[in-house]
């Protein structure tokens, strides 16, 4: 007698075995053998493939592959082959070229979806109703009106409702409650109300990198630390400059805390006047684009590496003028990064960007940003400024650098 084990073991083999033969075994059909007038089991012909002769008492069916422009795409007994679709239709296309296993595929292009035989544009949700259910090709978008504590005060096809603020996490008051249609308004004394605070701007971490030789040596802090003139950074602080952050982000960090604590020093104001200049056309290029929620998602999906989160953006959108907001989102794009180059960052972005549908004037505003920071006037002003900041001792870190 089988064991219960072994017993279970043979029944999953035969189950095996039966599955694997009908996968393998061609499926039949019935035809009359007119030689023999005898009723025979013939096997269908494979997708790609039409049925040239019947099979017989003594040969097997005999298929041949389907012509150019023609296909199968299922095991049949048919002695034709399919047509495959003319081109796709306008606002169309091709998703799959035509072969002789499969018909062409067309889809609709982005932002529309195939209703009886036209592309129409996705549905967008007025105010107070967000997407449920975001469009597809085949599908339209879906509406939901924002339930309570949730609203959506623009017109879109892909924004879903949001969260109110919340108006004690941020240190204010509630000053009006929020409905369908906007968001809470909160308020706050100037000492209590939350400030934009970008960490490190584009035109200081532009600097800073210039600053930053492309190796370390071991105590190449140490190094920087002496040779700044001014009010020299403390031990304490260096230490949790180097507990909390690595590699580039440290010089960063020791840069930015030296320049507030010399801020009053004529040499470092002669720096920050610099930068403002450096971030005024940082501004002009990039500053005027009044970014809607969806789009800033969108420009922060685009960017390489860790996400910056929706709760940051709406928190951006509260405590940052319009044309800080993006500026401010890089910056904790940078934070979470670690040693990326925000300005790497943005060019792998645009490369991207073309899949979201994004105004081509906010796109040709962070190409001329980029090259903007890139260009040989900004880099003589990198070079001017770093000297200022390490004063006469500039030979002294370049010989400690060696």
């Amino acid at each position: 007698m089988l064991s219960p084990a072994l017993g279970c073991a043979l029944l999953f083999l035969d189950i095996s075995i039966q599955w694997t033969t009908q996968e393998t075994v061609p499926p039949k059909y019935l035809h009359h053998d007119p030689e023999t007038s005898r009723q025979l089991m013939c096997d269908k012909c494979p997708p790609g493939t039409y049925l040239k002769q019947h099979c017989t008492a003594r040969r097997k069916t005999v298929c041949a592959p389907c012509p150019d422009h023609s296909y199968t795409d299922s095991w049949h007994n048919s002695d034709e082959c399919l047509y495959c679709s003319p081109v796709c239709k306008e606002l169309q296309f091709v998703k799959q070229e035509c072969n002789r296993t499969h018909n062409r595929v067309c889809e609709c292009e982005e932002g529309r979806y195939l209703e009886l035989e036209f592309c129409l544009k996705h549905r967008s949700c007025p105010p107070g109703l967000g997407v449920l259910q975001a469009g597809t090709p085949e599908r339209n978008t879906v509406c939901a009106r924002c339930s309570d504590g949730f609203f959506s005060d623009e017109t879109s096809s892909k924004a879903p409702c949001r969260k109110h603020t919340n108006c004690s996490v941020l240190g204010l008051l509630l000053t009006q409650k929020g409905n369908a249609t906007s968001d809470s308004i909160c308020s706050g004394n100037s000492e209590t109300t939350p400030k934009c605070g970008i960490d490190v701007t584009l035109c200081e971490e532009a600097l800073f990198r210039f600053a930053v030789p492309p190796k370390f040596t071991p105590n190449w802090l140490s190094v920087l630390v002496d040779n700044l003139p001014g009010i020299k950074v403390n031990t304490e602080s260096i230490e949790r400059i180097k507990r909390r952050h690595n590699s580039q982000e440290q010089t960063f960090q020791l840069l930015k805390l030296w320049k507030q604590q010399n801020k009053d020093q004529d040499m470092v104001k002669r720096i920050i006047q610099d930068i403002d200049l450096c971030e005024n056309g940082v501004q002009r290029h990039i500053g005027h684009a009044n970014l809607t929620f969806e789009q800033l998602r969108s420009l922060m999906e685009s960017l390489p590496g860790k996400k910056v989160g929706i709760e940051d953006i709406e928190r951006t959108r509260k405590t940052c003028k319009s044309t800080e907001q993006f500026l401010k989102l890089l910056s904790l794009w940078r934070i979470r990064n670690g040693d990326q180059d925000t300005l790497k960052g943005l060019m792998h972005a645009l490369k991207h960007l073309k899949m979201y549908h994004f105004p081509k004037t906010v796109t040709h505003s962070l190409r001329k940003t980029i090259r903007f920071l890139h260009s040989f006037t900004m880099y003589r002003l990198y070079q001017k400024l770093f000297l200022e900041m390490i004063g006469n001792q500039v030979q002294s870190v370049k010989i400690s650098c060696l």
